[in-house]
């Protein structure tokens, strides 16, 4: 099952919308969700349920994309839109 995740940030009066590829995926007890491009930044979950699972990745996903764009650290370049 895969979802995508979507973000618009305004930066100086421009207008930015990322979107990441979120995989949802059953797992023994309930489902793992995680994000390809931030992968290496610890987009990974899970949930009791799918629907818990994109939950749970779109605030991960949130809180890597804020702390990377507060750190002036460059979103993966397929994410921009």
């Amino acid at each position: 099952m895969g979802t995508a995740w979507m973000a618009t940030i305004y930066e100086n009066q421009t207008v930015k919308t990322y979107t990441f590829k979120v995989v949802v995926e059953p797992d023994e007890g309930g489902y793992h969700a995680y994000c390809p491009a931030l992968r290496r930044c610890g987009a990974v979950t899970q949930g009791t349920s799918a629907e818990d699972a994109v939950k749970n990745i779109n605030e991960v996903v949130q809180m890597i994309v804020d702390e990377l764009l507060e750190d002036g650290v460059a979103l993966p370049s397929s994410s921009i839109t």
